[in-house]
C-alpha cells in the first residue's frame, strides 16, 4: 500500500519499533518507514536539519506515528511543535502509545493528534491495528497537500 509515501515512526523502544516492522510487512505495505528514537530527533527530521537534510534519503512523510513517552523531548512536545510550524502543522499525527490514561488522551487531542491508539500487547491485534491504520490514513484518507520544505 504506497499510496503517498514515508511513515515516521517515533519510538524509542527497539522492540516496539521491530514488532511495528513487522506488522507493517506482514500487511504488506510497501511504504517506507523511518524510524527516529527520541523526540529531538523527530523534530530535527520533520525541520529537515542535520542529519536528516537530504530529503531523497530522509523523505517528508505523509504520517507521523508518535509514541509519548520519549527522550529528550515527548510526544507532547513534539506534537506542539508540529502544530506551531506553518508548513508542518497539517500533517497527520497519529499517536501510537502504551497510555491509556484519559489525562494523557485529552492532552494528545488538546494538542492537536489526529487520532490515539494504544499500543495492542498481542501481535495479531497489532497487525490489525496497523492494517485499519493503513486502510484509513493511508488508501482512504484525503489528507492536506503539504509543501516540502523545512521550516
Amino acid at each position: 500500500m504506497d499510496r503517498r509515501g514515508t511513515i515516521l515512526l517515533v519510538e524509542d523502544d527497539p522492540n516496539d519499533v521491530a514488532l511495528t516492522q513487522l506488522a507493517f510487512e506482514q500487511a504488506r505495505f510497501t511504504n517506507p518507514l523511518q524510524v527516529v528514537g527520541d523526540g529531538e530527533q523527530a523534530i530535527a527530521y520533520l525541520a529537515g536539519r542535520a542529519p536528516y537534510a537530504d530529503r531523497t534519503r530522509n523523505p517528508w512523510p505523509i504520517l507521523v506515528l508518535l509514541d509519548l513517552k520519549l527522550p529528550r523531548a515527548s510526544g507532547f512536545e513534539v506534537l506542539t511543535w508540529i502544530r506551531s510550524v506553518p508548513n508542518v502543522r497539517r500533517l497527520p499525527v497519529v499517536v501510537l502509545t502504551s497510555s491509556a490514561q484519559s489525562p494523557d488522551i485529552d492532552r494528545a487531542y488538546d494538542a492537536g493528534a489526529n487520532s490515539y491508539l494504544v499500543k495492542p500487547v498481542a501481535f495479531e491485534s497489532l497487525l490489525g491495528l496497523v492494517r485499519t491504520l493503513g486502510l484509513y490514513w493511508i488508501a482512504t484518507n484525503e489528507g492536506p497537500v503539504i509543501v516540502e520544505t523545512a521550516p
